[in-house]
């Protein structure tokens, strides 16, 4: 039994082309069944399928392995991406570049980077040695978590291209103006002394040969990695959504997350802040939200508070940046959610 367990971890090096493609097809095969399995478990319960109940249980049954397949696809393939942007290679990447051009790359680089709040400080701490503008930091620091692999795999998976894409150019677009503007305000004096006065360091790095097999092993360690900490939130957020999606009446989610409700956008961002979730989490519940009713631009700015201005994350910032430059921050990036929820609002 040892021995048939230590051929199936080492296959994937061996024959790294053809697991690849074996595991597509399994993941495709797992992810065609999901409707008729879902339909199916409702069916062999006690419940009506078209009550409360029913209705929830569906979107549980459904929800639960679709968004559980698509971090896990997902996850995999970007493990294999991210083998590439170590942080030494990130920091090199935007050591001496100037604003502007800068801070467009540092947004590109946050979505294909897996850092998160968690990694906040050390990123900052070496970004800060390696000599990159603070306003270029704060570009990645804004998108890694916000515009992440994970969110614009769940946002396509649920709702389609046009809403992902939509997700990205937003978000970029805060995290690069977001970016700029505190460039513009020369806050480095507001960096913690001790942060400030570290001595500047080589963003150089050395370039490793990875080969597919290296790569596929990467994949597995982010599966393993960022799926075992996030399916508690991801369950949790399916189950808020499932409630919502089979008893919270259609017009009274329409009535404060609607498009006639001018403090809906406001509401929503206050909401979004002091929640401890991530994309995984959050999406199951925008998806049963705008099934009921609520505005688009709502939904997104709440999502994007959540993301990027998370409680959590502030605590965590705070042992490197004083209060003034934590509150410029804030208010920057909440003044960008804000302007996104109001125009969508407003077009769509």
């Amino acid at each position: 039994m040892s021995t048939l367990t230590s051929n199936l971890t080492r296959w994937p090096l061996r024959r790294p082309t053809l697991f690849l493609l074996a595991a597509a097809a399994v993941w495709w095969g797992l992810y065609q069944s999901l409707i008729p399995v879902s339909e199916a478990l409702v069916a062999a319960l006690p419940v009506d399928r078209e009550s409360h109940l029913g209705g929830a249980l569906q979107f549980f049954f459904y929800d639960t392995p679709k968004v559980l397949l698509l971090l896990t696809g997902v996850v995999f393939v970007m493990g294999m991406v991210n083998s590439y942007f170590t942080p030494e290679r990130t920091r090199a990447l935007l050591a001496g570049r100037s604003e502007g051009v800068a801070n467009v790359m540092a947004a590109l680089l946050g979505i294909v980077t897996p850092f998160c709040s968690c990694s906040a400080v050390p990123l900052f701490i070496g970004f800060v040695q390696a000599g990159v503008p603070l306003g270029v930091t704060f570009s990645f620091l804004i998108s890694a978590p916000m515009v992440n692999e994970v969110a614009l795999a769940l946002l396509f998976g649920l709702f389609g291209w046009k809403i992902a894409a939509l997700y990205m150019g937003l978000g970029l677009s805060v995290a690069v103006l977001a970016g700029w503007v505190i460039g513009r305000l020369k806050l480095e004096n507001y960096l913690e002394d001790w942060v400030r006065d570290m001595p500047k360091v080589s963003a150089g790095f050395e370039a490793a040969e990875t080969t597919l097999a290296d790569r596929v092993q990467a994949g597995f360690a982010s599966v393993r990695e960022i799926v075992g900490k996030v399916w508690p939130y991801i369950l949790a957020g399916i189950a808020i959504g499932a409630g919502i999606h089979g008893w919270v009446p259609q017009d009274f989610m329409a009535s404060f997350m609607g498009k006639d409700a001018w403090w809906s956008v406001p509401l929503a961002v206050l909401i979004g802040v002091p929640m401890y979730t991530n994309a995984a989490g959050v999406i199951p519940i925008v998806q049963a939200l705008l099934a009921k009713g609520a505005a688009l631009g709502t939904v997104l700015a709440f999502m994007m508070s959540v993301i990027a201005l998370s409680l959590p994350e502030m605590i965590i910032l705070r042992k490197v940046l004083k209060l003034r430059l934590i509150a410029t921050f804030i208010a920057v990036v909440a003044s960008g959610i804000l302007l996104v929820g109001f125009v969508f609002n407003a077009v769509l």
